[in-house]
């Protein structure tokens, strides 16, 4: 199978699996609010985030690993893999009791970190965090088996397991929320099948690899040894400023505002991350067959595809920035009413550096797959940095504007210094072009959120089910009728659609 096919299957299964989680989601989130509360929602929602900068401890080491298995898989080396994945192995157990370590130190500290609670007393905050820790940890002794599937190319196996495991865990706790209202039960609910999940999936990759299993793995040599060190060090660097960029708004939030602001922006963040899923997956089940174009293409061929991959990017990643700014607070009204929503600046915000975030996705998924991870090491760090001090110092003077405001700074570093990096290591060529092209699209976008911000206005007198409906088409016909007005006798276009129809002639 192709590099295009495994694309396809991987963004096919992905999209699939992200429409059954988003409405069973949506239900779940409801029945929670309705049974629990926001403050309990928003303690929820804190403890996931605290538990994904606690992952922190992985330090980049998957990455580096799903590089190095690009080449052997590509030329079927069978016993190279087995040794990479051996090693992989010994590293992920160690993860695991790293994070477990840091995570029972960290919970005497909870009080300090929580903000308003609500009626929730301490012992059960606690209680529950560990709930939520176990499940954190013990993901570690399976998730570095997926790196060979997903070196393969066939991440839609990955995507099936998680969507079966969402649907019976959401299915099983919205029926215990309805039953007994819990949050012991909700969370232990979740953990009882995920660990389920995890022995079943450790069986199945066994299975599907028997030579996984086997005793005889040669060891790596020292160059070999070395080379995954050095990227994981640079990777270090990358995931602590990462962390600090992208992970502590929810963090900061809840130690300077409160729980139930937390869990606000959870409703936005649930619903834009839900559906930028079907973005992500399509930029995500690339990267894979991007390793693979790196392994065995020229540069040329690797530079026409990146310009392809950009395209789609500013165009899908445009599209739904402007369709989520007009559309989130009639959506937020018409799920959980009007006293659920957030202030239009603060969703400006955000969808700005959702846009920027959705280049800096290309860039960063481009790199990866080139193993391109030393020459900006110290990026991620000053981002993080800045951050941190800008959303800390603005938060208390202009609230939780203040904490998306450091973030599109922050943001903006990536997208101004990557390129550069990206063009000279990977193509050879300057990045002029890069930011020409960044201006056109910018350009382009803005017009048509003029154009169908004035239009809504104009159209969408009262937030209804019909309205919002009707705004969506109008907003989906708008926008890709503008883009295509604008690109569609450009290579890249040419080139996508080229995909679309040969993927129809093969269906005739």
């Amino acid at each position: 199978m192709g590099r295009v096919k495994y694309a396809a299957k991987n963004i096919t299964f992905g999209w699939i699996g992200n429409i059954t989680t988003l409405l069973l989601g949506a239900l779940l989130r409801q029945t929670f609010i309705n049974h629990l509360g926001d403050a309990l929602l928003g303690v929820n929602d804190y403890y996931t985030n605290i538990l994904t900068v606690l992952s922190l401890a992985e330090l980049g080491i998957g990455t580096a690993f799903n590089f190095s298995l690009y080449g052997p898989v590509a030329r079927n080396e069978v016993e190279k893999v087995k040794s990479y994945m051996g090693l992989y192995k010994k590293a992920y157990r160690t993860i695991a009791c790293v994070i477990a370590l840091i995570g029972t130190a960290i919970a005497p500290f909870l009080r300090y970190l929580v903000k308003e609670p609500g009626s929730t007393s301490w012992r059960d905050i606690t209680v529950c965090y560990f709930i939520v820790l176990f499940n954190t940890v013990s993901s570690y002794f399976v998730a570095y088996k997926y790196s060979l599937v997903n070196a393969q190319q066939k991440n839609y196996i990955q995507t099936n397991i998680i969507t079966i495991t969402k649907v019976i865990t959401m299915s099983l706790q919205i029926l215990g929320l309805l039953l007994i209202p819990s949050f012991y039960l909700f969370l232990i609910t979740a953990m009882v099948v995920e660990l389920a999940q995890k022995i079943f999936v450790s069986a199945y990759l066994d299975r599907m690899y028997p030579y996984l299993k086997e005793k005889n793995v040669q060891k790596l040599s020292k160059e070999e040894i070395g080379e995954i060190a050095g990227q994981t060090k640079a990777l270090v660097f990358h995931k602590v400023g990462d962390m600090a960029r992208l992970q502590t708004d929810t963090i900061i939030i809840g130690a300077f505002i409160n729980v139930t602001t937390v869990s606000f922006v959870g409703h936005y963040n649930y619903v834009i991350s839900s559906v930028s899923n079907f973005v992500n997956i399509i930029f995500n089940s690339v990267l894979s067959s991007f390793g693979n174009l790196i392994a065995t293409e020229n540069k040329e061929k690797q530079y026409k595809m990146f310009r392809v991959y950009r395209f789609a990017a500013c165009w899908i990643y445009g599209f739904s920035a402007i369709g989520f700014y007009l559309m989130l607070t009639p959506l937020i009204t018409l799920w959980l009413g009007a006293s659920h929503t957030l202030p239009d600046i603060v969703i400006g915000c955000i969808m700005i550096d959702y846009y920027f975030k959705g280049e800096r996705i290309v860039l960063s998924n481009f790199k990866t797959a080139a193993g391109v991870f030393e020459q900006d090491k110290y990026l991620a760090l000053i981002q993080g940095a800045v951050n941190l001090v800008i959303s800390i110092v603005l938060v208390q003077k202009i609230g939780l504007t203040g904490i998306y405001v450091g973030t599109i700074v922050s943001g903006m570093i990536a997208n101004i210094t990557k390129p550069f990096i990206i063009y000279k290591v990977c193509f050879g060529k300057g990045a002029l072009d890069y930011f020409k092209e960044s201006v056109k699209y910018v350009s382009v976008n803005l017009a048509a959120l003029v154009l169908l911000l004035f239009m809504q206005r104009m159209v969408m007198t009262s937030v209804s089910i019909l309205m919002f409906i009707a705004m969506v088409a109008l907003i989906t016909v708008g926008y890709n009728g503008l883009f295509l007005l604008v690109f569609a006798r450009c290579e890249e276009f040419k080139y996508v659609w080229g995909l679309v129809e040969e993927k129809v002639k093969m269906k005739r």
